[in-house]
């Protein structure tokens, strides 16, 4: 249905089911458009809660995130005032000693560290600004006909059920939408879900006597071995956020204090007096380990109704640290959408949908892989190598050759674009050293003279 009538703009009636990270988002695009707004969201405000243990309290937010930030305003305030910069990987080896990969040493570009927590609150806070958006928590989606525009609520603290209308539905609400498992019942959805072996479990480092940092806050620091990992993001209060990623065969086997220590005194030495004997076994036995979930699906959308966005539309794991900046940049993308069609769903909608699902894949294929790339390849030479040769081309050539992390963190070519760069880099690189090994011995030097040359 288009929204201009005569000439004159309608205003959307658009409730957002989710009032995280990109529901939050959503909602202060959609009322910078002019449009009425209703938040809702299943949980308490999270500007009045403390952090659920088990989910992760910081992320990395990089160019795709900050884009959608600056539309609406708030990028300055993230990176000057909260963000910390990482600007590499600081490698841990078992005997303690580290080295440093930078992301970017051509440019220095960095990612930033921001805490989930105080970047929600600052969108909630935000959207009180815009007098047509409401915020409803504590209200779970109970039934819905998305076709119809309608969707029924129920308070999770007085149990009152609420019903209301809308002219376009927004899922937002997570990995395990309830918006999503309503439109799966459509006709022709496709939907996969990929559970990896490996799971997640949070420790932490607290400051040191001084309260300062312990480690140099500027990195991301990895703990690489091979089939698992450990990595530590640094906070606002000069604590860090570790994070171990096994197998949960390992973490199922070390049931014991004993066990635990001896594990991290055999794999992870450094990490001990950092974190503190007493303080590792309190928080690894405080919870159990989280599972990671990839989802694919599509399409986005219902008519002109409804759409899903963010990780309830293409969860990913989170080893490429895109899964938030993915579900920001579907906003950016939707408003740009919104501007090229004037605010008509239908074409807003289908558009979204028949494109967007290629760059998802992509991602989640790519987050995928470079969980293998930092707890295995980093310690390789021959990554060493190849990081080497594409920082040197890069250098050369800044606009032909963008490295495959340049382009997929520090850039906002699409994710299947990125891989294609990728694709046709590496065939580059193989068929120079194809040539180079074969000029480079007598007999393949020969080979290439009478070839190119014409000896007779």
């Amino acid at each position: 249905m288009a929204n201009l009538e005569n000439g004159t703009f309608k205003k959307l009636d658009v409730v957002v089911v989710g009032g995280g990270l990109v529901g939050s988002l959503e909602a202060l695009f959609l009322a910078k458009r002019g449009h009425r707004v209703r938040l809702y969201e299943y949980r308490e405000d999270i500007r009045n809660t403390p952090q659920a243990r088990g989910r992760s309290i910081n992320l990395a937010l990089s160019i795709r995130g900050r884009t959608a930030l600056r539309e609406v305003g708030l990028e300055d305030h993230m990176i000057n005032n909260h963000g910390i910069p990482m600007k590499g990987r600081n490698i841990h080896r078992i005997d303690g000693s580290t080295y440093i990969i930078p992301y970017d040493s051509r440019t220095k570009q960095c990612i930033y560290s921001v805490g989930r927590n105080y970047l929600n609150g600052l969108l909630l806070q935000e959207s009180e600004k815009y007098e047509n958006v409401e915020r409803f928590f504590n209200h779970k989606l109970i039934a819905s006909n998305l076709r119809e525009g309608f969707l029924s609520f129920q308070k999770t603290d007085t149990k009152e059920i609420v019903e209301v209308n809308a002219d376009l539905i927004i899922g937002a609400d997570g990995a395990f939408s309830a918006v999503r498992k309503e439109i799966m019942k459509q006709p022709l959805f496709d939907y996969n879900q990929k559970y990896i072996e490996h799971g997640y479990l949070e420790l932490c480092i607290p400051p040191d006597s001084n309260g300062g940092f312990q480690m140099p806050p500027n990195y991301l620091h990895i703990w690489p071995r091979g089939e698992f990992m450990m990595i530590a993001l640094p906070n606002q209060d000069c604590s860090w956020t570790v994070t171990l990623f096994m197998p949960f065969t390992h973490f199922k086997s070390l049931d014991n204090e004993d066990k635990l220590l001896k594990f991290f005194e055999k794999y992870f030495p450094d990490s001990i007096p950092l974190i503190g004997k007493q303080k590792l076994i309190a928080d690894y036995f405080a919870g159990s380990a989280s599972p990671l979930i990839a989802i694919k699906c599509r399409p986005y959308n219902v008519e002109d109704k409804a759409l899903i966005i963010g990780d309830r539309a293409h969860a990913v794991v989170p080893f490429n640290g895109q899964g938030m900046n993915a579900g920001f940049e579907d906003c950016t993308i939707l408003n740009q959408l919104f501007q090229k069609h004037h605010d008509d769903l239908a074409k807003i909608l289908k558009e979204f949908s028949d494109t967007r699902w290629e760059d998802t894949f992509a991602i989640s294929d790519l987050a995928m892989y470079n969980y293998i790339e930092m707890r295995d390849l980093v310690t390789r030479p021959s990554y060493l190598l190849r990081k080497a040769i594409d920082d040197v081309i890069f250098w050369l050539m800044p606009k032909v050759w963008i490295p495959l992390y340049n382009s997929v963190t520090f850039s906002t070519i699409p994710y299947t674009q990125c891989i294609k760069n990728r694709q046709w880099q590496d065939k580059v690189l193989n068929r120079s050293l194809l040539f180079l090994g074969t000029v480079t011995s007598p007999v393949g030097a020969f080979y290439v003279y009478k070839k190119f040359v014409g000896l007779s």
